[in-house]
């Protein structure tokens, strides 16, 4: 059973040790104060937000979002991370974080959910294209 909920300040460890996970995932090595940055505005829920998926003993899965305005519309969600633990692939975790963030967006009044993955990420993939339309934009960015 994946229930899906806050991340509570007990569980910045967990937290910690999954967005690791995924930032080696996608070869990135963030600064320690970037974690305490985040940890702190996802506690404070303002501006970022996050969720964690619990399975009976452990955190197993997290996401990172965020609401923004839109030049065409109302205003949209940006889920930026999902990583789930690689023990839990395949139980629904993933779908589940999708589910609340999308659920999120309604009560926001935003007019959609859209994320970026990597063309490799196959696994992730999979789950995308059943949950999700795969739109023709192509990707760019100017690191500064």
């Amino acid at each position: 059973m994946i229930a899906i909920g806050p991340l509570e300040p007990e569980d910045r460890a967990r937290w910690q040790e999954l967005f690791e996970g995924y930032n080696t995932f996608y070869e990135r090595t963030l600064p320690a104060e970037t974690y305490d940055e985040k940890w702190e505005a996802f506690q404070a829920g303002k501006s970022i937000h996050a969720l964690c998926a619990r399975d009976e003993s452990n955190i197993v899965g997290i996401t990172h979002f965020f609401k923004h305005p839109s030049t065409s519309g109302p205003d949209v969600c940006y889920l930026q991370d999902l990583f789930t633990a690689p023990e839990a692939r395949g139980r629904g975790a993933g779908r589940a974080l999708i589910e609340a963030v999308t659920e999120w967006a309604r009560e926001q009044d935003c007019a959609r959910v859209y994320w970026h993955t990597s063309e490799w990420n196959e696994t992730a993939r999979k789950l995308y294209d059943q949950v999700a339309e795969k739109t023709p934009f192509v990707h760019y960015r100017i690191v500064l």
